[in-house]
């Protein structure tokens, strides 16, 4: 039977997280999203961290440690309460760290995960969703084919995050009919010929984080840069290791729109008496306390199967969608409990509404 007790490790983890999100991501996080920018030393404070350096192999550089999904869903939960935004910068580069540690073969991982152990921050991403109404990941329109040694890439893929500054990006494309068993990634060097970045996306959320459409016209890959080599990938595993941690970034997000309004109905008083005696405001505010908890130990259990090893399709599937419903409800909560006050950006309720749509289109923009 699964146990969700953090050990002392755990622990330790979470208050760091929590703090570091708390001093770092809180001050910034609104002008963030009003200049729709990062500040360059903000990927210097977080690479500190060492979420990447963490799980690499101590012969490739790193520390070595036993990975967990179920502490880098603790993680991504205290990043995003700080700020979904962020956050997802932050912990872009494990968007092909991990797919290489996982799938790697002993060159890919020799060549690709020493880069990631550097003392300045190596900015990698991923490039999965694609610009078309009704998105599946089993039925990818990007597609690659062989062409001698090489690996030829042709489609669009978009919301590919910090694809301006990446040196590689991790290209997933359908080698075949659109089945998982044909889904292939590659490593793409930011100079590949027939690689395009367009014009930086514009969404209702998510402003601080850099999103980009990328185009592949005949780009022409290395076969060698074939993740897993002729073995490939584990599709599945990759997609629902992303919908965990995409779901914990929900519980996060979630979480903090609450505890600001619980406080804030707290505080605000009408007709001689805080408005969280009011049944209506009391009714929101129990019911978004128990809709974390579910959506926390929805996303745990899923985390908790894949660190067995066990297949958590199901399972990360039904929290992704659960926790993408549950943050929406949340943070329109919020908004409401605030009154007029929660749709104006003095209060940060509005912002946490906006970014919590995101959840409901984000795949393969998290992973841990």
């Amino acid at each position: 039977m699964a146990d969700f007790t953090l050990d002392e490790d755990q622990q330790q983890i979470q208050d760091m997280m929590r703090k570091f999100a708390r001093n770092e991501f809180r001050p910034m996080a609104r002008q963030c999203d009003e200049d729709a920018d990062i500040p360059v030393d903000l990927f210097d404070k977080t690479w500190e961290l060492g979420l990447t350096m963490n799980a690499v192999p101590e012969s490739f550089g790193g520390f070595g440690m036993d990975r967990s999904v179920v502490t880098s869903a603790i993680i991504a939960e205290e990043l995003a309460w700080g700020d979904i935004s962020l956050a997802l910068a932050a912990t872009a580069p494990l968007l092909m760290m991990i797919p290489v540690l996982e799938f790697g073969t002993e060159d890919q991982q020799a060549a690709w995960l020493p880069k990631f152990t550097n003392e300045t921050p190596f900015i990698a991403t991923a490039a999965l969703l694609e610009p078309r109404i009704g998105f599946s990941p089993f039925a990818l329109q990007t597609t690659v084919t062989r062409d001698g040694n090489d690996l030829v890439l042709n489609g669009q893929k978009c919301m590919v995050p910090l694809a301006d500054r990446a040196e590689h990006i991790l290209v997933f494309a359908s080698a075949g009919d659109s089945t998982a068993g044909n889904v292939q990634a590659l490593v793409v060097d930011k100079n590949a010929p027939g690689l395009s970045v367009g014009e930086r996306e514009k969404n209702l959320g998510l402003h601080a984080l850099p999103l980009f459409p990328v185009t592949f016209d005949n780009c022409r890959v290395p076969g060698t840069n074939l993740l897993g080599g002729e073995a490939g990938i584990d599709y599945h595993r990759l997609l629902n290791l992303a919908r965990v941690i995409t779901s914990a970034m929900a519980v996060g997000v979630a979480r903090a729109s609450h505890e600001y309004a619980r406080d804030y109905a707290k505080e605000r008083t009408a007709f001689g008496e805080p408005i969280a005696s009011r049944q209506a405001i009391a009714f929101m505010l129990a019911e978004s306390a128990m809709e974390i908890d579910a959506m926390r130990l929805m996303a745990w259990k899923a985390a908790w199967m894949l660190d067995r090893n066990e297949d958590a399709t199901c399972e990360s599937t039904l929290a992704k969608h659960y926790c993408a419903d549950q943050t929406m409800k949340v943070t329109d909560y919020g908004v409401q409990i605030l009154g007029g006050h929660g749709y104006i950006r003095e209060h940060p309720v509005e912002l946490w509404f906006r970014n919590g749509r995101a959840f409901a289109i984000m795949e393969g923009l998290a992973i841990g």
